[in-house]
């Protein structure tokens, strides 16, 4: 997958939006202001940064060598993935997907009453 079409992907799901808070070099997506995803884009090795189980992290780095604990964030929760690999647009889907899954069920019940709402 390439950027634009993560940016799509992302933009699809219910109540989500794009920010660059930390400036122009990172694009962050959030479901009622949380973040499931960044999106470095000033990097040679294009890459997105995902939330997953700890359990589902550690199984996913010993199968993919492009995936890795990501960079300045809390490496047990937060994995990155190099887009430019052999990991098929399938699994990014599925792990963005999730990541999406993973913060919105841990959204407050006005949040999520709110999302259901849109």
């Amino acid at each position: 997958m390439n950027i634009e079409e993560i940016r799509i992907f992302c933009l699809s799901f219910k109540g989500v939006t794009e920010e660059m808070p930390f400036g122009p070099t990172t694009a962050v997506y959030k479901v009622m202001g949380k973040i499931f995803l960044f999106l470095p884009l000033d990097t040679e090795t294009q890459s997105i940064a995902v939330k997953n189980t700890p359990e589902k992290n550690v199984e996913l780095r010993a199968d993919y060598d492009a995936i890795t604990g990501a960079f300045h964030l809390n490496k047990l929760h937060w994995s990155s993935i190099r887009l430019e690999s052999n990991i098929k647009s399938d699994l990014v889907r599925e792990l963005i997907t999730e990541s999406y899954e993973i913060v919105k069920k841990g959204l407050t019940k006005k949040l999520k009453a709110d999302l259901e709402a849109l």
